[in-house]
């Protein structure tokens, strides 16, 4: 009998969550932090050293110099700064959206610090002297842009004015300075020369009783303006020095955005119009549940206020292909319990149980390498890391929570009972429960393939492709992109198709010395430009100016120094080896050491198999690539705990291994089961990635094609050298121990009173 009130439910149940998400997801789009990278602004980090000597550099010192730097921001009026102290001498300052790139860097980096001082550098007053909010941008009695001050004291001023007054001429000049560096700036020096490192130098004359004093310059009206803002302000009480920065022109993020969310929605577009051929009914509820994970991980996106990425919705695209990953699973091992003769009910309810604790186990390791990724990471990775934990999370409660309740409504009304070709299971392919057949016994489309067999040549085969792979490492080592060997990168956007020779006399131009330039983009209209020193800000200032008159566009520019050069590539080690020994330890807790070590060997392969492959094709090597790694890393532990998790399960069945033949049973029939699910979820990530590398924005470009090798190998050595590996181990211990328990024996309790 077919109970309506489950299938009432679920019709409301969709209705709704679709009345909900169409309501709101315009809103939750729309208020979502974008990154630099998406709509355009600069990132910079600063080393915080002392303003003078013998002065420490300590927590307090840096809160007040990233208060002060909050208050140039707010001149700026930029929307959600991020301002970060990072240990003990660093500070991050990220400005998504600021239209003036160069105004800000200026804003940010000038000191401020502002003195009057005599012929001879003597200090006369400074910025202490000067009223707080005081000064403004004014017009001189000639119509020129100044800046005019008022100051706390007009008694102090008069004494200074009086002192000054007194000299003959050109001793008499009042030198107004900002950042005055002793030692270093002298007004003789800077005397008579056409721009002079002072503001100005007025004559004083006469004795001035008031609180006000006016700088006049070769000002325009924006750099009077500028001017007065830092010093309303304030000075910092530091010196800072950049040590790296990175700087997104406004239409370089819009496409980009533009780019990769049109890959995304036809990658998500293929996935869903594949689950509903290949899995039928149970696919349009992979569909929903998939639909509302999209949903769900932007809405915690937005209550989180965190900054969305171009990487991260890589991630969150990415996570669309491993959140059907749980359904595929799920919906395989349903199937194999239909043909195994069950009900429908039953096999729902089998199915479910078998399926959770393979995507629990997979599930948990993407989160240790993502919190590795995020640990080690900078800005951008931290935020393709926080998307990759959000989905992941999310994932996990839609496909097997939301998949199960929905599935679960159509299951229990009783519609579905007798329907096995709703879940695409063949009535040939059903066995009668009479026939006492296990999952052991259960044919497969694979079952003439012995995969052990031919582990020898799949290790032999790595094995030379590895050995190439070293000795082409050796002989051309890595592409580095200038974040770990330090420089700076400019990337130009063209409004038609550019050529290498436009670009160096640009630079030329410039007197920039470029190292190399390379054109990208489907038509050749991005240019990007390498150079080994690192530019100043005065120099990108100059460089951003000149390149947006003549591409229309704000180029993009990066600068890493030397010291986080090293750095970064530090801690991409470190991140690599620690996500090594976390899933070690994990697995060997989970499953056994034997297979933890099998898993993580496969993994190192599928590692070095990317770094050898970015080697022959000399493509560049930056932090997305680490990022694009350890993904790869956690999704073939993803792969191989599947394969793992029904060889234990089939090893339970077999309760003890007498034979090496009996471990290759086990192995080969494990691999055979799950081989279906291995291919289609491969499938479903590769054409998310595939959507990425050919409609995506060539930002991520290198980053997509890291993804796509790295898959194809890791689902690679999931099924055939993990498995392999293990077989050679468990073969081995076999010899030692003669037999192996694969099932724990309860212990026997006597019928004797115990004492």
């Amino acid at each position: 009998m077919v109970k309506r009130s489950r299938i009432i439910a679920f019709l409301l149940v969709i209705l709704l969550l679709g009345g909900t998400m169409g309501g709101t997801t315009q809103n939750i789009l729309k208020h979502i932090n974008l990154g630099l990278d998406l709509q355009g602004g600069f990132e910079v980090l600063y080393q915080v050293m002392p303003a003078k000597n013998g002065q420490k550099i300590d927590k307090n010192v840096l809160s007040s110099t990233a208060d002060a730097l909050d208050k140039r921001i707010n001149v700026l009026g930029v929307n959600e700064p991020s301002i970060q102290i990072e240990g003990n001498n660093r500070i991050r300052v990220q400005l998504a959206g600021v239209k003036d790139q160069n105004k800000a860097r200026q804003i940010l980096s000038t000191e401020a610090n502002l003195s009057f001082r005599d012929v001879n550098d003597k200090l006369m007053m400074d910025g202490s002297d000067l009223k707080q909010g005081g000064a403004k941008q004014t017009f001189d009695e000639n119509g020129k842009p100044s800046v005019s001050l008022t100051l706390n004291s007009a008694d102090k001023f008069a004494k200074v004015t009086k002192e000054i007054s007194s000299k003959p001429y050109p001793n008499n000049l009042l030198v107004i300075w900002l950042d005055f560096e002793q030692g270093k700036d002298s007004f003789k020096k800077e005397f008579g020369k056409k721009n002079p490192k002072y503001l100005s130098a007025p004559t004083v004359s006469q004795v001035f009783n008031q609180n006000t004093v006016s700088i006049v310059g070769n000002f325009t009206t924006k750099e009077a303006s500028t001017l007065a803002s830092l010093l309303n302000a304030g000075a910092l009480p530091v010196k800072l020095k950049e040590i790296y920065s990175t700087s997104v022109g406004a239409k370089f993020g819009q496409e980009a955005l533009h780019d990769t969310v049109i890959a995304g929605l036809i990658g998500i577009a293929l996935i869903y119009l594949f689950m509903l051929v290949y899995y039928r009914f149970p696919g349009f509820i992979a569909v929903v549940s998939l639909s509302i994970y999209i949903y769900l991980v932007l809405l915690i996106f937005h209550w989180m206020n965190a900054v969305l990425t171009l990487p991260g919705i890589a991630a969150l695209i990415l996570g669309v292909g491993m959140a059907v990953d749980a359904n595929i699973i799920t919906y395989e091992r349903i199937k194999e319990e239909i043909k195994l003769g069950k009900s429908i009910k039953s096999a729902f309810q089998a199915g479910e149980k078998h399926a959770f604790t393979a995507i629990l186990d997979s599930n948990l390791n993407t989160i240790i390498t993502a919190a590795v990724l995020f640990y080690f990471g900078t800005s951008s990775v931290r935020g393709f890391a926080t998307m990759l934990i959000l989905s992941v999370v999310m994932s996990f409660l839609t496909a097997v929570y939301g998949s199960r309740l929905l599935l679960g409504l159509w299951v229990h009304s009783g519609f579905l009972k007798n329907k096995a070709g709703w879940f695409g299971v063949k009535a040939a392919d059903i066995h009668s429960m009479n026939q006492n057949i296990d999952t052991l016994s259960l044919p497969t489309k694979f079952d003439k393939i012995d995969f052990v067999a031919m582990r020898k040549l799949f290790f032999a085969f790595s094995g030379v492709m590895l050995s190439v792979g070293l000795i082409i490492l050796i002989i051309f080592k890595l592409n580095l992109a200038i974040d770990f060997t330090s420089g700076t990168r400019i990337e130009v956007l063209g409004k038609s198709p550019l050529t290498t020779e436009q670009i160096k006399s640009s630079f030329d131009r410039l007197h920039i010395k470029t190292d190399d330039v390379t054109l990208e983009g489907k038509n050749n209209e991005i240019g990007a430009a390498r150079l080994k020193g690192v530019l100043s800000k005065n120099q990108i200032s100059q460089l951003k100016t000149e390149f947006k008159k003549e591409y229309g566009a704000e180029p993009n520019v990066s600068t890493v120094s030397p010291t986080i050069g090293r750095e970064l590539a530090k801690n991409a080690v470190y991140a690599i080896l620690i996500a090594s020994i976390g899933m070690i330890l994990y697995l060997t807790i989970r499953f056994e050491f034997l297979m933890a070590l099998s898993a993580v060997i496969a993994m190192l392969h599928d590692a070095f198999f990317m770094i050898a492959f970015f080697s022959i094709t000399r493509l560049e090597v930056d932090l997305n690539f680490i990022a694009a790694v350890l993904t790869v890393v956690g999704y073939s532990i993803h792969d191989t705990i599947v394969t793992f998790d029904r060889i234990r399960e089939n090893m339970h069945l077999k309760k003890r291994f007498k034979t090496f033949k009996d471990i290759v049973d086990v192995v080969n029939i494990s691999i055979r089961q799950t081989l279906t699910r291995s291919l289609n979820t491969v499938l479903m990530v590769l054409i998310t990635v595939i959507s990425l590398l050919v409609f995506g924005s060539p930002a991520i470009r290198n980053f997509s094609l890291a993804l796509l090798i790295g898959l194809l190998v890791g689902v690679y050595s999931s099924i055939f050298i993990a498995s392999g590996l293990w077989v050679v181990f468990k073969g081995k211990e076999l010899k030692k121990k003669g037999v192996i328990k694969t099932v724990k024996e309860k212990r026997k309790y006597s019928d004797q009173p115990q004492v």
